[in-house]
Formats: C-alpha cells, structure tokens, sequence
C-alpha cells in the first residue's frame, strides 16, 4: 500500500504517542504496586524485553508470500532478524547507553510522581535540546517558525506537566533536565542515524534497530546497576533479576507494547528530523490524561482534583501542544534543485560548496541534462527561497538551475 509520506510520518508519530500514553499507565501501575525501585524496574525490563522483543522479531521473520511478515504490516524494509553490522556498532552503542539512562530517569520520575498524565508532558521539553543539537550535528540551523513552535509545545508541556492533584516536584525537574531529556536527545538523534543508514545495500529496519537496541541497553543498565550499587552499597542489580522472575508477566506486557510504540516511533524518525517527531510525539500530553483517569479510578494513584483552576491549566497546555505541532505541519517546506555547472570546473569542489549551504539536505551528482540534484529541505518559503538562491548565485562554477518544489511524496507503509 502506497502513502503520502506526510502523512505516513504523522500517522506513525501519533500512533508512537498513543501507544507511549498507554505504557505510561501500565508502568505506573507497575511502579506504584509492584516493582517500586526505578532501578530494578530498568534492569528487569530490559532482561525481559530481550525475550520479548526477540519472539516479536523471530514472529514477524516468519516468510508470508515470498516476504516476511513484518515487511508486511510493520516496515517495508524488514526482511528478518540479522546480526547487527559493524557500521551500526557506532551508532547502537550511544543510542543504547542513551535509553538506558532515559529508562532509569523515567521510572524514577514515574516513582516520585506516579501520575503519567505529568511524567509524559515534563520529558517533552527535550524539544529544545534536539533542536540545539539538530542544529549543531545535521547543519540544519532551525528557522524562525521552529523555534516558534517548538517553544509553543514546550510551554504547553510544562503547563501540561502541572498533576491534576495540584502538585508540582521541584525534585524532578533535576532528573528532567539533567537525566531524561539529554539521555533522549542521545537515544533518538542516534536511532535516527541509525534508520537512514542502509544496510547491505538496503534501507535499515525498525524491528531490528529496535531490538538490538534493547540488547545493548540491557548490557548497559547492568553496568550503570553494578556501579550504583558499589556507590551507596545497594542490592539493585539482584532487586532487578528477581523482579524479571517474580513479575515476569507485567514486564512482559509494558515491554511488548513499548517495542511498537518505539518500532513506529523509529520509523518516523526515518521520515523526519528527531525534533519535529518529538514535537508531534508531544501529544502524549493529550492521550495521557484519559489513562491517567483510568488508573486513578482504580486508586494506583491518588484521585484527581475538581479544583477548575488546575483542570484549566491543564486544558491550555494541552491545547499549546496541539497548536505547536500544527504550525510544525504547516510550515515545512521540500523541494531539489537541478543545476548545472560550468566547463572545467571540478565536481567535487562544486559539490562540498552545495554542502555548505544552510537548508541542503542531500547533493547527488548525476548523468544526463544535469549535473547535480540538490535536495531542500526548510520551514520558511519565502525567506528559505531567498537566502538558498542567493547562495547558489554565489557560486561561481554553477551555470544555471532549476527549483522545482515539492507538493506531494508518497511511500509504502
């Protein structure tokens, strides 16, 4: 089935929010009942998420009419569980040491807190942090209109991040800013890496970044355990083990629903830049409160409060969220550039000149009427246009060109 790829990236990105939002109340209620330590509850997911991820994995290798199953439903360009690759190593092992971080910080936010409804929103002023690092890693200086937005969602999330008990701790906004938002930034700019790198000559797949990323995560939660627990003398990495055998069946559960939630979440970031996934991601701020709801119905965590004050605090933060992903969708901008180039000039000195220009995503020299086809990628027309064309017109080795701007892609689901 074909798609248009935009709306493949939002279908993909909402659907990682809706599944994240259920999690989020499995994992409370797992915290707040059963495995109240932060770092057993790390370490018996990821010891548990192996064997789950790899049944999961192993199902959708199953062949089904000359393809496997996953490539049918899941990604198209899954075709079985593989041995990760020596190029992925470097990109898996910070992607990894990042989730297990994130994980640890998470959990710990969901101990103090408890209500998902507030955990969800406080961890989407990562935003920020992927837009400073966009800018820094992928030569992609965020415009006007991201900043825009990306400051719009970050405020609704803070004031989404207000519990409707009432109640704000100032203690996790440590663990916010110095343990979950730059541990996601680790984990989501490198499994975006790691989805546009192809691997034997194909596109890379999302089941299987997914899994090893468990794998690796697992490994490092082991270590982070051991050396915590020779820091303060604790039992952590035991409490952990014995967790994954006593509660096995809970784990197995939040485990297995996060391995999609993460499987769609890792396809977006295959389509868009991390912090434009993260931005539609944040609507985790919205499908949070009903399953917050549901489990304080059931008392896993403490009633909510009829105070209209902090219901409607809650209500502008949440309607700050969507409006920020709106204007995030309506302000991109696609297009390539077909250019030509002077005689005697050199390819490749011509080339990294391309490179160079603010908003270029991808040069491709070719044969036939063009030289080059530069891929554009940016969030202001008018003013992107300008400054673009103004740089081409600079280079000196350039003939003439051609923009041609995108209206519409498509790609398989």
């Amino acid at each position: 089935m074909i798609i248009r790829k935009k709306y493949l990236f939002y279908a993909l990105a909402f659907a990682s929010s809706i599944i994240a939002a259920s999690v989020s109340a499995i994992d409370a209620t797992i915290s707040q009942i059963y495995i109240p330590n932060p770092w057993a509850f790390s370490f018996s997911c990821f010891i548990v998420g192996i064997i789950i991820s790899l049944l999961i994995v192993l199902v959708f290798s199953i062949p089904v009419k000359g393809r496997s199953l996953g490539s049918r439903v899941i990604d198209p360009s899954f075709k079985r569980l593989r041995l990760v690759r020596k190029e992925e190593l470097k990109y898996h092992i910070p992607a990894a040491v990042g989730n297990a971080i994130l994980t640890i910080g998470y959990l710990s936010l969901l101990s103090i807190l408890g209500d998902p409804s507030t955990v969800l929103p406080f961890s989407q002023i990562v935003i920020l942090y992927l837009i400073l690092i966009e800018s820094i890693t992928e030569k992609n200086m965020p415009t006007l209109s991201e900043i825009q937005s990306s400051i719009i969602v970050t405020f609704g999330a803070i004031l989404g991040s207000i519990s409707l008990t009432g109640t704000i701790n100032l203690a996790s906004l440590a663990i916010v800013f110095l343990v979950v938002n730059p541990a996601w930034v680790l984990f989501s700019i490198n499994q975006r890496k790691l989805k546009i790198l192809k691997v034997d000559n194909r596109p890379n797949d999302a089941l299987n970044i997914r899994f090893w990323n468990v794998v690796f995560a697992c490994l490092f939660t082991a270590i982070l355990a051991i050396i915590y627990d020779f820091i303060v003398g604790g039992n952590n990495f035991i409490e952990g083990i014995a967790a994954s055998i006593n509660h096995f069946s809970w784990v197995a559960l939040t485990m297995g629903v996060t391995f999609f939630s993460y499987v769609f979440y890792i396809r977006a970031l295959g389509i868009g830049k991390a912090s434009v996934t993260q931005a539609v991601r944040a609507s985790t701020v919205l499908f949070a409160i009903p399953f917050s709801i549901l489990i304080s119905y059931f008392n896993v965590i403490p009633p909510f409060t009829t105070d209209p004050v902090m219901i409607l605090i809650k209500i502008i933060g949440t309607i700050l969220v969507i409006l920020g992903i709106v204007s995030f969708a309506l302000a991109l901008v696609k297009a390539y550039v077909f250019i030509n180039i002077k005689p005697g000039y050199s390819i490749e000195e011509t080339m990294d000149k391309l490179w160079t220009i603010w908003g270029v995503t991808r040069v491709t020299a070719i044969a036939g009427k063009y030289d080059f086809i530069v891929k554009i990628r940016t969030r202001t027309l008018v003013k992107g246009y300008e400054q673009i064309i103004q740089k081409l017109e600079e280079i000196d080795a350039i003939k003439d060109y051609k923009w041609q701007s995108v209206l519409k892609e498509w790609e398989k689901i």
